[in-house]
C-alpha cells in the first residue's frame, strides 16, 4: 500500500531529530526503513526515518520538532502487531522504543512494576518469578512483544478469560503528547480520583499520545495449576463444551481451542502431544487452591465426557504442561511451515455463537476457494481464523481479505465485535461503523482530536474514511464550535 509523504521532513528537521538521539540511533537507509514498513499484518507503508530514543526527554524532544514542522509521528514496539496499528500509514517519522527496555523497579510489597515501553512482555515475570510472582496478560507473542505495544492495543492472551486483559492490569501512565509535552496518569495505588486516563490511553493504539514508562500490577503465584487436553472428533461438540463449563459456574483461567488442521500444523512443528487424527483439542488450564482445582477438574471432565469427547488428559509434570503450551503459543510459527502466506483475523462472539460461526467460517473458506484453520481463546469467544494463501498468486490476497471481512461482518451480524485483542489498526477502521453508530463514531473522533487537534499522531488508524481500502486517506477532523 502507498503512503502519503509529509512534505516538512527536509534535511533540516531530520538534522534536528538526529541532533536528538544522537548517532547510531537512527536509521534512514531505504534498505533499513523497508524493514519498518510492516507489522504482523499484511499491509505495507513505509516512514521516513526511524529513531531510536532511550528516554522520556528524547522522546518529548522528537515530537516537539514534528510538531513544529507539520511531521507525521507513530510509534512501534516490537512490530508484532496484527492490525497495522505500528505501520506509518502517512510516512513521516517512526519512533521505536527498542532501547527503552528497562525494568526501572519492582516493588514486590505492593505488588507492582515500573517499566519502560520496550521491556519484552515475558521478561516481566521472568525477572519476578523466583519470588513467586508473575505478570498475569500473556499474549502468543510474549516472548518478543513488549509492554507498549500491549498497552496501545490492549493485549489480552490465553488467560485473558480468569485475568482480564492488559487495561486490567496497568495501574498508571507517564506519556507524552502530540505538541511534546509530558504528562502522567494513575500511579500504584489502586484506584485515582478523577476521570479514568490510564483506561482511555490503553488501547488507544498509540493514536492519543506515545506512552514512556508503565505501572503494572503483579500476581502471586497460585498455589496449583492443572492444564488439560481434551480430545474430540467433531469441532461442534468441542464449542459447545466450553459453553458447558461456564453453565457449570466454572471459570478456568484458559480454555483454548484447536481445530483438526491447525493442531495437525501444530503437532508437526512442535510435537506437542496433540493427536493427528482428532477434529479438535481443548487447551484447559485451570488454577487456585489444590482442593478448588482437583474438584473442578473433575467437573470439567464429566462435562467434557457428556459433550462427546473422546479423549481426557491431565499433564503430569511442568514439562508436558509446558509443551502442551508450546504447541499454543507456537502457532502462527507452525503455519508458516505449511503456506508462504496467511492472514490472521481477531472476530469476538458469544460463546453461545461459538459453534455457528465455526460453521459458517468453513462456508467462508470454501466460497473464497481458501484453506482456512482455527485457534482461538474459546472460553471467551474470541476466535482467530487463520486465512492461508499464496501472495505471489494474483488475486489471492484479495480473496484473503474478502474472507475475513466475511467473517467479520458474521461476527457483528451475531452480536460480537472486530477485534478482541488485536486491534482496530488500519485493518478494520472501515468497518467501524458497521459496528457503531454515527454518533459514537463522532465522540470518537472528539477524544482523538482533543488529544491530537493537528492529525498527526498515527494517522489513518482506528476511525474509518470512507475511502477504498487502497486509497484510505483520514482526513483532519473539522473542529467545532463550542456550544
Amino acid at each position: 500500500m502507498s503512503s502519503r509523504s509529509s512534505d516538512s521532513l527536509s534535511a533540516g528537521v531530520r538534522k534536528k531529530i538526529v541532533d536528538v538521539v544522537g548517532a547510531g540511533a537512527y536509521l534512514d537507509r531505504a534498505e533499513d526503513l523497508r524493514l519498518y514498513e510492516y507489522d504482523g499484518s499484511v499491509d505495507k507503508a513505509r516512514p521516513e526515518l526511524v529513531v531510536f530514543p532511550r528516554t522520556t526527554e528524547e522522546v518529548a524532544g522528537i515530537v516537539r520538532i514534528c510538531a513544529e514542522h507539520g511531521v507525521f509521528m507513530t510509534g512501534r514496539g516490537a512490530g508484532t502487531g496484527l492490525s497495522g496499528g505500528a505501520i506509518p500509514r502517512e510516512g513521516g517519522v517512526l519512533i521505536g522504543f527498542a532501547r527503552m527496555n528497562r525494568i526501572l523497579e519492582i516493588d514486590l510489597e505492593n505488588e507492582r512494576a515500573v517499566l519502560q515501553p520496550g521491556v519484552v512482555n515475558l521478561d516481566i515475570t521472568l525477572a519476578v518469578d523466583a519470588q513467586g510472582y508473575f505478570y498475569a496478560p500473556d499474549p502468543s507473542s510474549q516472548r518478543a512483544c513488549t509492554i507498549g505495544g500491549n498497552v496501545a492495543e490492549n493485549s489480552g492472551g490465553p488467560h485473558t478469560l480468569a485475568y482480564g486483559v492488559t487495561t486490567n492490569h496497568v495501574l498508571g501512565l507517564e506519556f507524552v503528547m502530540p505538541d511534546g509535552t509530558v504528562h502522567t496518569t494513575g500511579g500504584k495505588e489502586l484506584d485515582s480520583p478523577g476521570y479514568d486516563l490510564t483506561g482511555l490511553l490503553t488501547g488507544s493504539e498509540g493514536t492519543m499520545a506515545l506512552v514512556t514508562k508503565i505501572i503494572v500490577r503483579l500476581m502471586r503465584k497460585p498455589e496449583r495449576v492443572k492444564t488439560i487436553l481434551a480430545v474430540f472428533n467433531s469441532p461442534s461438540d468441542a464449542a459447545d463444551t466450553v459453553a458447558e463449563i461456564t453453565a457449570c459456574a466454572i471459570t478456568p483461567v484458559a480454555v483454548e481451542m484447536l481445530d483438526g488442521e491447525m493442531l495437525r500444523m501444530v503437532e508437526v512443528a512442535t510435537h506437542a502431544g496433540y493427536p493427528l487424527d482428532a477434529a479438535a483439542v481443548l487447551l484447559i488450564e485451570l488454577e487456585g487452591l489444590v482442593e478448588g482445582v482437583e474438584d473442578q477438574a473433575e467437573q470439567i471432565r464429566q462435562v467434557c465426557e457428556r459433550c462427546g469427547a473422546r479423549e481426557f488428559r491431565v499433564a503430569k509434570t511442568p514439562e508436558e504442561r509446558e509443551l502442551l503450551w508450546k504447541g499454543r503459543k507456537n502457532a502462527f510459527g507452525a503455519v508458516g511451515r505449511v503456506s508462504s502466506s496467511y492472514y490472521v483475523q481477531d472476530g469476538v462472539v458469544p460463546r453461545t455463537q461459538v459453534a455457528p460461526t465455526l460453521r459458517y467460517i468453513a462456508e467462508v473458506a470454501k466460497r473464497h476457494d481458501l484453506q482456512i484453520s482455527n485457534i482461538f481463546h474459546a472460553g471467551d469467544g474470541n476466535l482467530h481464523p487463520i486465512i492461508l494463501f499464496n501472495s505471489h498468486v494474483p488475486g489471492e490476497l484479495d480473496r484473503a481479505k474478502a474472507a475475513g471481512e466475511d467473517i467479520l461482518n458474521h461476527c457483528i451480524s451475531v452480536g460480537g465485535s472486530i477485534t478482541g485483542e488485536h486491534g482496530v489498526g488500519m485493518e478494520k477502521n472501515e468497518l467501524m461503523d458497521r459496528l457503531f453508530p454515527a454518533d459514537t463514531l463522532d465522540y470518537i473522533a472528539r477524544f482523538k482530536e482533543l488529544f491530537d487537534p493537528k492529525q498527526r499522531l498515527n494517522p489513518g488508524k482506528v476511525l474509518p474514511t470512507g475511502r477504498g481500502c487502497l486509497e484510505i486517506r483520514q482526513p483532519p477532523f473539522t473542529r467545532r464550535t463550542a456550544v
